[in-house]
């Protein structure tokens, strides 16, 4: 097979963890009499607002034009193009279908009465606005400014967290595996020592039957070209790819070549690290493939890191030339935090005290991957149990602690990594089985001429 074109991938390290911001449709009313009545069946004109007519109907719940435009201006906001009539032209047929399986989502979250909760989805909201580095509250204001209301959000959140709900409650006892799978799964890894693996990120955009798969093409040459230009690569993945890896922004992990799809293996043995596939097909849709890392199994040492950090956030982007009075503080606040912290727990209970809307600890940090040069270079030698200097960046300002310094070999998994990535190999085939038989058993009217 023939390379495909590959562009630099922007912004991966610092999406790591992003979060979903998709738009979706209002929850579904009663359909036994609480729903919608259609207009032919009343003997009234169809509503004269563009807005609301009807693009298609799931089971009697309604999708309108107004939930397509929404998604639309929401990818827009998101990639950081223009929202003109051509881009949303463009991406209506595939964002109709989106939302078709959003809709079978949410009426199976209804029918098994899976309720999720009012404080799962703040908690969600949270995170994402502290997973990318947002203040409080500048989610709502920057939905907002793009045209799209809070609820969409909480709309889609609430399918999200549901539907892995449904998914957890369909595998039962069969979830997690046994202990002689992950035996066996690590004595494979052994055998495989010096061979490469290589770690993918990914967009699945599925396809059935030969109308479904030109419309999933263009879509996808869409997202690509985007992409390209410089869209976060795990932000689209989250709102767009039809995985459960959309959860982690398309991260798959580590993957041994035998357990990567041959389109895009081909792919990925020629691509260079940070680059981006154009689309690949493969069975059920297409695949828009990233290369985040490429490695020997059981080869790869590094020097790990085990950090607390307490961040301290501007209410407004930093100018250097004019600071404010409360950026002053924050820097007062800092130098105080850094001369009174002796211990990684101290700085835990001081990012705590602080209201530090950041994690106080980051997990495992590889100190080669850290840039810039200038504070990877302060880590290394920074003592352990020695709070650093201020950090100032353009939102706030961090003050870090090591608690130790080790060297690893981080090319072999744990054998918590392995249930992990088996847990979620069953996962992702539960849900595309599932969401197969939903559509089988559905009826489900796409209007003539709306997509």
């Amino acid at each position: 097979m023939t390379a495909r074109t590959t562009t630099p991938l922007h912004g991966l390290a610092l999406m790591v963890g992003a979060v979903l911001l998709v738009a979706a449709g209002p929850v579904p009313g009663n359909r036994h009499g609480a729903g919608v009545a259609a207009p032919e069946a009343a003997g009234k004109p169809a509503d004269t607002n563009p807005a609301m007519a009807i693009v298609a109907v799931v089971n009697g719940d309604v999708i309108t034009n107004a939930d397509v435009s929404s998604r639309g201006r929401l990818f827009a906001l998101s990639v950081g193009i223009p929202v003109t009539p051509d881009t949303l032209a463009r991406l209506r047929p595939q964002i109709t279908r989106q939302l078709i399986e959003e809709k079978l989502r949410l009426q199976e979250i209804q029918r098994r009465h899976i309720v999720v909760q009012d404080k799962q989805i703040d908690e969600t909201i949270r995170d994402i606005e502290a997973r990318n580095n947002l203040p409080p509250g500048v989610l709502r204001a920057r939905l907002a400014s793009g045209g799209i209301g809070l609820r969409t959000l909480i709309d889609q959140i609430r399918v999200q967290i549901g539907w892995t709900q449904v998914l957890r409650q369909q595998l039962g006892d069969r979830g997690p595996p046994t202990a002689e799978e992950i035996a066996e799964q690590q004595r494979l890894q052994q055998a495989q020592t010096g061979k490469p693996e290589y770690h993918l990120l990914e967009i699945f955009i599925p396809a059935q039957g030969a109308a479904q798969t030109a419309d999933a093409e263009r879509f996808a040459e869409t997202v690509v070209t985007q992409l390209h230009a410089g869209a976060p690569f795990q932000v689209v993945a989250a709102q767009f790819s039809q995985s459960q890896t959309a959860l982690q922004g398309g991260d798959l992990g580590w993957l041994p070549e035998n357990q990567i799809d041959p389109e895009v293996l081909a792919v990925a043995r020629q691509m260079p690290v940070g680059a981006i596939s154009n689309a690949l097909k493969v069975p059920g849709g297409y695949i828009i493939a990233a290369l985040a890392g490429r490695r020997e199994i059981g080869r790869d040492l590094a020097t790990v890191l085990s950090m607390r950090q307490a961040f301290l956030p501007f209410a407004t982007p930093l100018n250097p030339q004019a600071p404010t009075e409360q950026q002053r503080q924050v820097l007062e606040r800092a130098k105080a935090i850094g001369t009174s912290v002796h211990s990684c727990d101290a700085m835990e209970e001081a990012a705590r005290a602080a209201g530090s809307p950041r994690p106080s600890n980051p997990g495992e940090v590889r100190l080669e991957q850290l840039s810039p040069p200038p504070f990877r270079q302060m880590l290394a030698s920074l003592p352990l149990d020695h709070a650093s200097p201020p950090i100032v960046s353009n939102d706030g300002i961090a003050v870090v602690i090591v608690c130790s310094r080790e060297q690893k070999n981080v090319a072999t998994q744990t054998r918590q990594e392995i249930e992990g990535r088996m847990a979620s190999e069953r996962i992702e085939l539960l849900s595309r089985q599932l969401q197969r038989d939903l559509h089988r058993r559905g009826t489900i009217d796409l209007r003539t001429g709306t997509a």
